[in-house]
């Protein structure tokens, strides 16, 4: 994949003063005798808690104890609630052989909190907030649009804490080439300079991938479909914030689709250039986008190459072309849904866009399916899912437009999702596989069609995949130490962690089933600090959280101690498979300003398979991604 990278760690603890600790003993009547007790570190959601929600909280001890105390303290040091540990869930590493649930769903009161451990085991955590659901999570969602903001390339860049300014003007007027080849199937080192066949085309603006400069149709659709969705289930309108992201992400999209030539672009950039340094790629250069316009060092940074996924009016891959008419007919139901004439004029333009590429789907594909150049970037094999997903959105967008077509997206859209429910790669939601959003979506326009029978998937059938994810993500979660969803032992566990709390949330918002409510706050939790490393993996987000993000933008414009600037809202990578990890994290690039300054705070909790370190070094675990912000603005948006 493209550069992912990352580092963090800021106070994990937070002090207490003797009265605060008076208070807490005086709730279940003093002190027990002195005895020596072991260490241990109390894991929680570093941001805050619903009210109304499940609250828990992890002790992570030095050594296997019984019955250790905990109380939860208010701002004024109260005790507001307390009890004792119980079973242990489970072994973490070596030094940490024990982990244990605290619970204090209880706890509803609005405030600002710590938990104290003491007795048989001792430690404390750090602040956090407990509120309603949306003054918690505001920050989050907030911040996730903030990111893609700090993403936006081209004229249209917003400041922001790390002051961008526009980048790749030249991209307005940009060359066709054709594919290049590279060294071997396992690298993005090429063989020469790749030959022009084209332009110019206007491919500026979009949003950089990852921690690099490239710009890629495969994950921008993915972004573009999470932040529509999450637009469209909190009635954010196209001038909010949220909406005008979208809308930037999806109008870059426009310019990568030609409905004259009928031409897919699908990349914007060179990895990696040559051997011999003849031919320099985005890969090859640590700088910030603003310099590649006056690079004249570098032919390759300065006019970008775009690549295109096959000749103009052949078949476009199904992963691509379901995508991106899921994309246009998301767009066509955000603009259908203002009641205006001019936007309902611009929605059935957007759902004609949509239909054109919908129909030119290959729908037998051979061999890898197009994703980028080169493939391993993105090594996606799953495609059903993505053909149910753009025909369920064309379904609702033509219900909504009163277009006749409606019925006819309806049935291939079910004959698509009847498919993907065999496919032997199926995944819980990931940008991998958009399954969940396919059928939760199908489901309700088989709904509003009166649940029409002879469909290839019945909204039952739909319902029931759905359901089946998320109770693989459940059954997961409570065998879990820290009640993880994900597998975070190979790799991208955070967009899969993020995927399954939104799935919750959509699928309730189906179902009306509450079920799995306490699972998807579980995997908040995981990702804002409940977890064995004790960080949250969101940029600005909690008391620790990463530092050393393995991204240009971050590293160069950025603080590298947890202070402004900072690329906010970034999600990182996160804790990932040890075997990622094998040959160490390699050397400094020429121009990355060196994080961290000391060791790898977070060695002594690498356990269950799984590492997480926070250097810029680290694409592993410590690289933000459009895909990661994507799944996480879904899940904050539809929690709060």
């Amino acid at each position: 994949m493209p550069f992912r990278r990352r580092r963090s760690t800021r106070a994990t603890v937070t002090g207490l003063t003797a009265a605060a600790l008076l208070a807490g003993l005086s709730l279940t009547g003093g002190a027990e005798p002195a005895q020596a007790a072991t260490g241990g570190l109390v894991r929680v959601n570093q941001v805050g808690y619903a009210g109304g929600g499940a609250k828990e909280a992890f002790l992570l001890a030095k050594s296997a104890v019984s019955g250790a105390k905990w109380r939860l303290l208010n701002s004024r040091g109260k005790a507001v609630a307390a009890g004792r540990t119980k079973a242990s869930l489970g072994t973490w590493n070596a030094a940490y052989p024990a982990v244990y649930l605290i619970d204090f769903s209880s706890v509803t009161a609005r405030g600002t909190y710590h938990l104290v451990v003491d007795g048989a085991a001792e430690g404390s955590s750090p602040a956090f907030t407990i509120g309603s659901s949306s003054a918690v999570l505001a920050g989050p969602a907030a911040d996730a649009t903030t990111f893609f903001q700090a993403q936006r390339d081209g004229a249209d860049t917003i400041p922001g804490q790390l002051g961008r300014g526009p980048s790749h003007l030249n991209d307005a007027h940009a060359s066709v080439y054709a594919w290049p080849a590279f060294t071997d199937p396992d690298s993005d080192t090429i063989t020469a300079a790749p030959r022009k066949i084209g332009g110019p085309v206007d491919v500026s603006g979009g949003w950089f991938d990852a921690g690099d400069l490239l710009k890629f149709t495969e994950t921008t659709s993915y972004a573009v479909a999470a932040l529509q969705i999450a637009a469209l289930h909190t009635g954010a309108g196209p001038k909010s914030a949220l909406g005008a992201e979208a809308q930037h992400g999806l109008d870059w999209l426009d310019k990568m689709w030609d409905p004259k030539t009928k031409t897919l672009y699908i990349q914007v950039g060179l990895g990696s250039g040559t051997d011999s340094g003849s031919v320099v790629g985005d890969h090859d250069v640590w700088r910030l986008p603003e310099q590649d316009d006056t690079d004249s060092a570098d032919p390759f940074l300065r006019d970008r190459p775009v690549f295109r996924a096959g000749a103009p009016g052949s078949r476009i891959s199904p992963n691509q072309a379901g995508r991106l008419a899921a994309d246009f007919a998301l767009a066509a139901q955000r603009y259908a849904a203002t009641g205006r004439a001019a936007d309902r004029a611009r929605a059935r333009g957007y759902l004609a866009t949509a239909a054109q590429i919908y129909a030119l789907a290959d729908t037998h594909p051979k061999g890898q399916l197009v994703t980028a150049v080169p493939f391993g970037y993105y090594p996606e094999t799953s495609w059903q899912d993505d053909l149910a997903f753009g025909g369920a959105e064309l379904a609702l967008a033509a219900q909504k437009l009163r277009d006749p077509r409606a019925s006819a997206w309806l049935a291939q859209a079910a004959t698509w999702a009847k498919g993907h429910q065999s496919e032997a790669d199926a995944d819980t939601l990931n940008m991998y596989d958009t399954s969940a959003l396919a059928d939760l979506d199908l489901a309700r326009a088989e709904q509003a069609a009166g649940r029409p029978k002879g469909l290839a998937a019945s909204y039952d059938q739909l319902i029931g995949y759905v359901k089946g994810q998320l109770g693989t993500g459940q059954r997961r979660a409570q065998a879990d130490p820290f009640h993880a969803g994900a597998i975070y032992d190979d790799f991208d566990a955070d967009s899969h962690t993020m995927g399954l709390a939104a799935t919750v949330q959509l699928y309730r918002s189906v179902t009306g089933d509450t079920s799995y409510d306490r699972f998807g706050t579980e995997q908040l939790d995981w990702l804002l600090g409940a977890n064995a490393w004790g960080s949250s993996f969101m940029v600005g987000e909690g008391s620790t959280f990463p530092e050393c993000t393995a991204g240009e933008l971050g590293n160069l414009a950025g603080s590298l101690n947890g202070t402004r600037p900072l690329e906010v809202g970034a999600i990182v990578n996160g804790p990932n498979g040890t075997g990622q990890f094998d040959g160490g994290l390699g050397d400094y690039l020429d121009g990355m300003r060196p994080c961290p300054a000391s060791g790898d705070a977070f060695a002594a909790f690498t356990g269950h398979g799984s590492t997480y370190t926070d250097d810029v070094r680290s694409w592993q675990s410590s690289e933000p991604a459009l895909d990661m912000d994507a799944s996480g603005l879904l899940a904050f948006y539809l929690s709060k």
